[in-house]
């Protein structure tokens, strides 16, 4: 059954990435359809994960593959807070084919037939706040992505840009850093979780890096509010975050 659930949440992203694309190079006839393809891939996909969580024991995301799949979910949880909005579609350009990328990942690497824990709800908790963390980073890099490129439009006078309907460079930035401001609380207690849970004594690789994940991104958030305009830096340090991110998903704790 979550088999046949992975293909149909696969294509519904690749259909609003594909049509967001087409959005942004001035085809607007079919602009709906992206949204709707984010909602139905998300619905397919929240039924995959109740399919796994209803056959395991323990926790059912225990697993890189299992972590890869929730994080994906999440991520496009957290894209439609503000994707529903004509003004913030265009940030599924850089979420969608991440989150699609992540299913596949996913199923590649066994994330439909996942293995229990017995680790309980310490495993759980940690597991959650420290996805639900990364996700809130992707988002605000996804935000900082769209920043950039409206600014680089904005500044070549390129009047196109002004028919995307794109909210505005301030609302970006405004939004990018709320987004880092949650993930940042969501890892801050991830990693507090963690280092209850991890039974080694000490730090390892994975919390070594999110650690550092951490740093930048708080070094980010008090850049910016020093400097009283946070603005292209800001957003480059985002997207700059973001490469640790995708470091620390192959250093996790889960099994693989």
């Amino acid at each position: 059954m979550a088999e046949l659930l992975v293909w149909p949440t696969v294509i519904a992203y690749g259909e609003a990435a594909l049509v967001y694309a087409g959005e942004l190079r001035g085809h607007r006839r079919y602009s709906t359809l992206g949204i709707w393809g984010v909602r139905i891939g998300w619905l397919a996909q929240t039924m995959l994960l109740v399919a796994q969580a209803r056959s395991a024991d323990g926790f059912p995301w225990g697993t890189r593959a299992g972590a890869l799949n929730l994080l994906s979910w999440l991520l496009v949880t957290g894209y439609l807070v503000w994707g529903c909005s004509p003004r913030y579609r265009l940030v599924g350009l850089a979420v969608m084919p991440v989150a699609a990328a992540l299913v596949v990942l996913a199923w590649v690497g066994g994330g439909t037939a996942l293995s229990s824990h017995g680790d309980g709800w310490a495993l759980a908790i940690h597991a959650a706040l420290m996805l639900a963390g990364l996700a809130s980073f992707t988002v605000a890099a996804a935000m900082a992505a769209l920043y950039v490129f409206e600014e680089r439009r904005l500044k070549r006078r390129d009047v196109a840009v002004l028919r995307l309907r794109l909210p505005s460079l301030e609302a970006l930035d405004r939004l990018a850093a709320r987004a880092t401001l949650v993930g940042l609380s969501l890892l801050t207690a991830g990693i507090a979780v963690g280092l209850g849970w991890l039974d080694i004594g000490g730090v390892d690789a994975a919390m070594t890096v999110a650690v550092l994940i951490w740093v930048v991104y708080a070094l980010a958030l008090a850049v910016g509010w020093e400097a009283g305009v946070r603005g292209r830096r800001f957003a480059r340090l985002l997207i700059a975050g973001l490469a640790l991110v995708v470091v620390v998903l192959p250093l996790t704790h889960f099994a693989a």
